[in-house]
C-alpha cells in the first residue's frame, strides 16, 4: 500500500516532468539540463515500479509501453479531416479571396497564415484532459489507430495543461521529422544496413507506423497543432488565432511562425517571405496555408465535397519531380574528387529547369541503383544542387545494365582511386588533370609549398584560361614580357613575381614534396617522407610495406603515394621541374625540433592538461617560433587544446595546420623538452 507521501512525491514528479517537457518541446526554452530530466523520471520509474497502483496512464513513464501490435486498427474521426483546395498562382490566391468576400459580402477578410508542413497529419483526442486515442488522417474519414507510438513523442502532452479544455476534444496537427533528426536517423540506418529514407516526409510516415513502439519513440518525431474537429463540453473561442493560442496554452506544441494577414495581398508578401525562409528552417514545407481567421465566416463558407471554403493551401514549385537518365556521366573536381552526374530528360523542378542532378558517389549510385534510362525521382530544394534520390523500378527498360564506376579519369585517363574520405574516388592525375589543373597550381604556388609570392588565384586562372599554364612546370617557363602583358598586371607585377619564381627553385626537399599535392601528404608527412627518404629517386621506387613503416603513414596514405608516383605523366612533371632548376640540399636530420619551428608563426588556443598556455607559448618561443596570440593568413600552426573554441574554427577555415595536445607533445619529445 502506497504511503501518502509516495502519493505526493509521485503526483509532483509528474507535474515537474509535464512541465519540463512543456518548456522544453513547446516554448523551446528549457528549464533544466537532461540529467536533471532523467533524475526526475528514474526516481518517478522507481516509485512506480515500487507501488504500481500509483501509475497513472498520464505518467511520462508511460510513453512507451506494451508488445508490438501485429497490425493498426481503424478509427472513425469524430469531425471528418478534410483536404484542402490547392493554389499554385497568385492568381488563384486573389480568386480564393474574392469568393470569399463576395460569399460573405464583406469588403476585408483577415486571414491565418500557417506553414504547410510536409509531414502526416493526425487527430488526437483528449478525455478529461488525458490522451484517449490518436488516428492517422487516413481517407479524411477513417484513419488508423496509432495512439501508443504517438505517445512515444515528447512533443505531445499525455495530459493538458491547465483546467479550461473541454471535457473532449479533438486536435488536429502535422507529425513531422526535422532535417537534423531525418540526416542523423538516415546515417544510422545506412551503418546498419537498413532501408534509407528518400525523404522527411517518408521517414515521418515509416517512423509513426513502425508496429513496435519502441521504434518510434527512438525516432526524432515532432508535431505542430495546427486546429481542432469535434469538441463537447466546451466552447471554441471566436477566432482561429484565438484557438491556437488556446492550444498552447493546454501544453500543445503549436508553429511560432505562424500570423494574421490583412487580406490577400499581405498573404503574397508572407508566401514571398517563405520562399526565401523556407531553407532556413529546420523542417521541410511546401507551401503556406491561408484561413479566413473568423470562426463564424467559417461556418458562414461551410465547405465543398471534400474540402473547406474558408482554407487554402499555396503550394510552393515542386521541389520533387520525375524524368528520365540520359546517360551517367563522371565529372572531376578542382582537388580530384570525382562526382557522378546524371544526364537528364529537362524537367522543372524546384522552381527552376534541370537537366542534369548529382549522384553523389560511387555509394549512392550502388545504393540507389540508378541506371541509364531509368525514370528518377528528382529532388531540387532552393539552391542546393539537384540530386537523385529515387528510382521507379516499375518503368526500368528491360535490357538496362547496371552501372560501373570507371577506373580511370575521363579528363586525363589518370587511375581513380578510392580515398580513406568515405565513399569519396578522387582522380590520382593532380598535376597533369586540365580539371585540377588550376588548383594544383594554387597549391604549387602556396607559401608552406614553393613560397611564390604573387601567384595568387586570380593570376592562375588568368593565365590557365590563356593557356601558359597547363602543368605546374610551366611555371618555370613563364616570362617577364608574357607576364607584363596580361590583364591587371604591369612591369612592377612582372619583375616581382619572376624575382618570386626564381627565388622558389632553391627549396627544400620536404617542401618540393608537399608542393606536388600528392592525396593526405601534409607538411608534417612530408617532412618525415624527407628524412627517410632523402631523394626523389628512391621515393619514387619505395613500395606501400617501405612507405609504411614510416611511424604517421597507413595504408590509404601509402597508396596515394605509390598511385601519384605509378602515373608515367606524374614522374614527368617531377623530372620537368628538377630540369627546371629546383634544388635542395641534403637535409640535415631534424634532431632539432627547431630546424622545423624556426620562423613559423604558431598560435595556442584552448586548455592543455599538463602546463598552461603561456608556458606553451614559452616553449615554442625558445625553439624559435613566432607565437601569436590572433588567428590570420600568416599562421602556420595552431596548437589546439580541449575547448578551442572559434580559432579553431577559423584556422580550419584558412587551412591552417593543427596540432592536438597529443601531436604538440609529440613534438617537443622529438626537440628533448620534457
Amino acid at each position: 500500500m502506497a504511503t501518502q507521501k509516495a502519493k505526493s512525491r509521485v503526483k509532483e514528479l509528474i507535474e515537474l516532468l509535464e512541465q519540463y517537457e512543456y518548456a522544453y518541446y513547446v516554448l523551446s526554452e528549457p528549464q533544466v539540463p537532461d540529467v536533471e530530466y532523467d533524475r526526475c523520471f528514474l526516481e518517478l520509474e522507481s516509485l512506480e515500479k515500487k507501488y504500481p497502483e500509483l501509475t497513472m496512464s498520464f505518467s511520462p513513464t508511460q510513453r512507451v509501453g506494451g508488445k508490438p501490435v501485429s497490425s493498426f486498427g481503424e478509427v472513425q474521426h469524430a469531425v471528418p479531416m478534410l483536404s484542402l483546395a490547392n493554389a499554385f498562382s497568385d492568381k488563384e490566391v486573389m480568386d480564393f479571396d474574392r469568393r470569399c468576400r463576395e460569399h460573405l459580402r464583406i469588403k476585408n477578410i483577415d486571414y491565418v497564415v500557417e506553414l504547410k508542413l510536409d509531414g502526416l497529419a493526425v487527430s488526437l483526442s483528449y478525455r478529461d484532459g488525458v490522451l484517449l486515442k490518436a488516428a492517422t488522417r487516413g481517407d479524411g474519414t477513417r484513419g488508423e489507430d496509432v495512439t501508443q507510438n504517438v505517445r512515444g513523442i515528447g512533443s505531445i502532452p499525455l495530459r493538458l495543461r491547465g483546467s479550461d479544455w473541454p471535457s473532449f476534444v479533438e486536435i488536429r496537427g502535422e507529425i513531422f521529422m526535422p532535417l537534423p533528426g531525418f540526416m542523423l536517423l538516415n546515417q544510422h540506418q545506412k551503418a546498419v544496413g537498413e532501408k534509407v529514407y528518400v525523404n522527411p516526409r517518408n521517414a515521418a510516415a515509416g517512423s509513426l507506423r513502425q508496429l513496435d513502439s519502441r521504434i518510434t519513440r527512438s525516432r526524432p518525431l515532432e508535431i505542430f497543432c495546427y486546429g481542432v474537429g469535434a469538441i463537447e463540453g466546451g466552447s471554441m473561442p471566436d477566432s482561429h488565432i484565438e484557438m491556437l493560442d488556446a492550444l498552447s496554452n493546454w501544453g500543445l506544441r503549436t508553429n511560432p511562425e505562424t500570423t494574421l494577414a490583412k487580406g490577400p495581398l499581405d498573404c503574397l508578401d508572407k508566401y514571398l517571405n517563405f520562399v526565401e525562409k523556407r531553407h532556413d528552417l529546420d523542417y521541410e514545407i511546401d507551401g503556406l496555408v491561408y484561413k479566413v481567421n473568423s470562426y463564424s465566416h467559417q461556418d458562414a463558407l461551410g465547405s465543398v465535397s471534400r474540402a473547406p471554403r474558408w482554407a487554402l493551401a499555396h503550394k510552393f514549385p515542386a521541389q520533387e519531380e520525375l524524368t528520365r537518365v540520359r546517360n551517367i556521366e563522371i565529372q572531376i573536381g578542382r582537388t580530384g574528387a570525382a562526382t557522378p552526374v546524371a544526364r537528364l530528360d529537362s524537367v522543372f523542378v524546384g522552381g527552376a529547369t534541370v537537366s542534369n542532378a548529382t549522384l553523389h558517389n560511387f555509394e549512392e549510385i550502388r545504393r540507389l541503383d540508378v541506371r541509364i534510362g531509368d525514370t528518377v525521382v528528382v529532388r531540387r530544394a532552393g539552391d542546393v544542387i539537384p540530386e537523385v534520390i529515387g528510382v521507379l523500378l516499375e518503368s526500368r527498360p528491360k535490357n538496362s545494365k547496371r552501372y560501373h564506376f570507371p577506373k580511370k579519369c575521363p579528363v586525363c585517363n589518370s587511375e581513380i582511386v578510392k580515398t580513406d574520405e568515405g565513399p569519396l574516388m578522387r582522380c590520382s592525375g593532380g598535376l597533369i588533370c586540365n580539371a585540377q589543373i588550376t588548383e594544383s597550381i594554387r597549391h604549387f604556388a602556396s607559401r608552406k609549398a614553393m613560397d611564390i609570392d604573387g601567384m595568387g588565384s586570380k593570376i592562375i586562372e588568368q593565365m590557365v584560361n590563356v593557356g601558359l599554364l597547363k602543368t605546374v612546370s610551366d611555371v618555370y617557363r613563364l616570362d617577364f614580357t608574357t607576364i607584363a602583358e596580361l590583364d591587371r598586371s604591369g612591369k612592377k607585377s612582372a619583375e616581382n613575381l619572376m624575382r618570386a619564381i626564381e627565388a622558389s627553385r632553391e627549396t627544400t626537399f620536404s617542401r618540393f614534396l608537399y608542393s606536388l599535392g600528392i592525396p593526405q601528404v601534409g607538411e608534417k608527412t612530408a617532412v618525415e617522407l624527407a628524412e627517410k627518404f632523402k631523394s626523389i629517386d628512391s621515393l619514387i621506387d619505395a613500395d606501400s610495406e617501405l612507405l609504411q613503416a614510416i611511424p604517421d603513414i597507413g595504408p590509404i596514405v601509402a597508396s596515394n603515394i605509390t598511385h601519384f608516383f605509378s602515373e608515367p605523366h606524374n614522374q614527368r612533371i617531377v623530372k620537368e621541374l628538377l630540369s627546371a632548376g629546383i634544388v635542395w640540399s641534403e637535409p640535415a636530420p631534424i634532431d632539432s625540433v627547431s630546424d622545423m619551428l624556426e620562423g613559423k608563426t604558431i598560435v595556442v588556443t584552448g586548455t592543455l592538461s599538463s602546463m598552461n598556455r603561456a608556458q606553451a607559448q614559452k616553449i615554442l618561443a625558445s625553439l624559435g617560433a613566432e607565437v601569436s596570440s590572433t588567428i590570420s593568413k600568416k599562421t602556420d600552426m595552431l596548437i589546439a587544446g580541449q575547448n578551442a573554441g572559434s580559432k579553431l574554427n577559423k584556422a580550419l577555415d584558412l587551412g591552417v595546420e593543427i596540432l592536438d595536445e597529443q601531436e604538440f607533445y609529440d613534438l617537443l619529445t622529438k626537440a628533448g623538452v620534457t
